[in-house]
């Protein structure tokens, strides 16, 4: 049994429409409380642990950094100790955030980290318990999630089209847009092969072609069919409480060697993702 916590977030809904998981949603397993998600494992018949929750207010967690790091850091960590003593895998997500963003090349798993903002530091505390706890585990790094479901860049983008037919959109940040469905694909792949010795450790796994906001913009209105001009801007003339990393650009060659896994294409996915919310 593949035990996943997360029930209503991009990447959990995806599992749960994928893969036969059981879901775990905060009045289950509130990751606010470490003990008690390790107290559910431990106590679980899973034979696979996938952690899809987190605190992922990247602009809140400046007011909120505690918060953040117990639900981010502290409860991951306790879930892999959980995972190591019954000897199964731990699956786990984390972000292109832990990085500075400088430079432009692409960032590789065993890269400096430098996390700008509350959020990245929050998750850095996680991959260093994790990688502490002494069992089988991986670390999926991804960027710019984006899906059919929640809050994320291509909704906001639609929803701003219904009433606006010229936006300014932030062209220095560049990543690759992800979607949600094939973070969830990935991970049900290489759960079995993690448990069985195979790979292990931290992975990068980003869409390709990499892009700025402004052009990824550009494709959203493009596929949907929507008339609005977009007009790039600095990442200074839109300030937010969190710093946001210019160059996030993730390196996916460790991922491909271990499992065969090539980052996805974002454009098919995003077509997909425009399909399900039936915008034509």
């Amino acid at each position: 049994m593949i035990l996943v916590f997360g029930k209503t977030g991009q990447v959990a809904t995806a599992l749960q429409r994928q893969g036969e998981v059981t879901a775990l949603g905060r009045d289950a397993a509130d990751l606010s409380d470490p003990a008690a998600c390790a107290k559910v494992i431990e106590e679980s018949n899973a034979t696979c642990v996938i952690n899809a929750a987190a605190y992922t207010a990247v602009d809140r967690a400046e007011e909120e950094e505690a918060l953040a790091t117990v639900i981010n850091g502290d409860a991951p960590a306790a879930m892999a100790r959980a995972c190591a003593a019954k000897g199964i895998p731990f699956l786990h997500l984390s972000t292109d955030y832990v990085f500075d963003g400088s430079d432009d090349a692409p960032w590789k798993p065993d890269d400096s980290v430098a996390p700008l903002n509350a959020y990245g530091r929050s998750k850095l505390v996680g991959e260093k318990g994790i990688a502490q706890a002494g069992g089988r585990y991986a670390i999926l790094r991804t960027s710019w999630v984006v899906s059919s479901h929640g809050n994320n860049f291509v909704k906001t983008m639609l929803r701003l089209s219904q009433t606006r037919d010229a936006l300014t959109v932030v062209d220095d940040q560049i990543g690759g847009p992800t979607p949600a469905a094939d973070i969830a694909a990935t991970l049900l792949r290489i759960a079995a092969p993690l448990g069985a010795g195979q790979g292990g450790g931290l992975y990068h796994y980003g869409g390709m072609p990499w892009v700025s906001w402004k052009d990824f913009a550009t494709e959203i209105f493009a596929q949907a069919h929507r008339d609005v001009t977009v007009t790039g801007i600095p990442g200074v003339q839109y300030p937010t409480p969190a710093a946001r990393p210019h160059n996030s650009r993730l390196d996916c060659a460790r991922l491909t060697q271990d499992f065969g896994i090539a980052p996805p294409d974002w454009k098919a996915g995003l077509a997909q993702i425009l399909s399900e919310l039936e915008v034509t």
